[in-house]
């Protein structure tokens, strides 16, 4: 099967403000796509507390930090946290679809895109660096799950 991404279902998201308390937002302007694959999608809560500070994301009974006073912020961390907890909260609402919500590229240039596992795949053939492929972030320092 030979399959490219169509970058106009670019969802840009950007770490960075992802980091910065923009979760919710992100996930307001996302949620006419999502309902095309998702009848009712959860709601989120964000929990900010500028003192601390410290931010984290609730949905449902899981609960994302985000960034917190003793919570290590070396190299990113707080921007591959972010990434992975808005993937996730997409993708485990997509649990019973055919289509996951695959991260592309990362940091500053992050975006987003609802692929089959099997479009994702295609799509690794048609893309010569590997930092190029969609993947599923995961909460591992330093790469989150991005090809290198």
């Amino acid at each position: 099967m030979s399959f490219e991404l169509d970058y106009d279902e670019l969802v840009h998201l950007d770490a960075e403000e992802l980091a910065e308390t923009g979760i919710g937002e992100a996930y307001e302007s996302l949620l006419p796509k999502l309902r095309q694959y998702v009848q009712q999608p959860a709601r989120i809560e964000e929990l900010i507390d500028n003192e601390a500070p410290r931010y984290s994301v609730r949905c449902g009974a899981r609960v994302f930090v985000i960034y917190a006073p003793g919570l290590d912020d070396e190299g990113g961390r707080s921007w591959g946290r972010a990434t992975f907890a808005f993937f996730t909260i997409v993708n485990d609402q997509l649990a019973s679809t055919s289509y996951r919500f695959y991260a592309i590229n990362g940091g500053n240039d992050l975006g987003g895109m609802f692929l089959t596992p099997a479009q994702a795949e295609a799509a690794k053939k048609t893309l010569p660096n590997k930092t190029d492929w969609p993947y599923l972030p995961k909460h591992e320092h330093p790469w989150y799950g991005q090809h290198h």
